[in-house]
C-alpha cells in the first residue's frame, strides 16, 4: 500500500507539472505541420493519460480530487503570476518587459482555460469510468480512446470558444478549434502504449479489472 501511495504522489507530481507547465507556455504558438497551435498542446495531453491511470489503478474518486487540485493549483498561478508581474523589479533587472509579457494573460484567456479544464477534465474521469463499468475492466485501450478523445474536443471547442468569440472572425475560430483538435486527437491515440505502461508500472497488472 506505500509503495502504490508514492506512486500516485509521481503521478500527481507529474499531472500538477503538466497543468502549470501549460499555463504558462499557452500564449506561444508554433508550427505542427500545416497547423499553428499553442505550444501547450505537447504538454496538455498528458494530464488526460495521467487521470487514465489514476482512474484505472486508484478509481474515480481519486482521480477527481487529482483535477480539483489542479484546478486550485491553475487559480493560486494565476494569483501569484499577477502579483510577480505588478511587484516593482529590482533597478538592475532589465527584462522586467518581456518577464510581464510572459506571465500576463487577459483574464478573458484564463476564464477560458479554467472553464474548459473543469468541463474537460471531469468529462474525462466520468467517461473513464463508465466505459469500465460497461466493459467490465476489459479493453483498456477503448476507455482510454473514447474518453481522452471526446474530452480533448470538449476542451478545444469551450477554450476557443470563449476566448475568441467575436475577436477572430468565425471561419478563422473554426480553423482554430479544426487544428488544434485534430493535433490532440492524434495525441490521443498515441498515447495508448504510454497509459498501457503506466497502469503496468503502477500496479504491476497490465490492466486493473475491479472497478474502483
Amino acid at each position: 500500500m506505500e509503495r502504490l501511495n508514492e506512486k500516485l504522489i509521481v503521478l500527481t507530481s507529474i499531472f500538477i507539472f503538466a497543468i502549470v507547465a501549460s499555463n504558462i507556455t499557452a500564449s506561444k504558438l508554433v508550427n505542427l505541420g500545416p497547423f499553428v497551435v499553442p505550444i501547450a498542446v505537447l504538454c496538455y495531453p498528458i494530464t488526460f493519460s495521467i487521470t487514465d491511470i489514476v482512474t484505472e489503478v486508484y478509481g474515480k474518486k481519486v482521480a477527481q480530487k487529482i483535477v480539483w487540485s489542479g484546478f486550485f493549483v491553475s487559480v493560486v498561478l494565476v494569483l501569484y503570476s499577477k502579483i510577480v508581474t505588478v511587484y516593482p523589479p529590482a533597478s538592475l533587472f532589465e527584462q522586467n518587459e518581456a518577464f510581464v509579457k510572459v506571465f500576463s494573460s487577459t483574464p478573458r484567456i484564463v476564464l477560458a482555460s479554467m472553464i474548459a479544464y473543469v468541463l474537460s477534465q471531469t468529462h474525462d474521469v466520468w467517461a473513464f469510468h463508465l466505459w469500465k463499468r460497461i466493459t467490465e475492466g476489459r479493453y483498456l485501450w477503448m476507455r482510454n480512446n473514447f474518453s481522452t478523445i471526446v474530452s480533448q474536443f470538449i476542451d478545444t471547442c469551450v477554450f476557443i470558444t470563449i476566448a475568441f468569440f467575436n475577436v477572430v472572425p468565425g471561419n478563422v475560430l473554426l480553423r482554430m478549434i479544426f487544428s488544434q483538435y485534430v493535433v490532440k486527437f492524434i495525441i490521443a491515440l498515441i498515447d495508448t502504449p504510454f497509459v498501457y505502461l503506466g497502469v503496468k508500472l503502477v500496479s504491476g497488472k497490465w490492466i486493473v479489472r475491479e472497478t474502483v
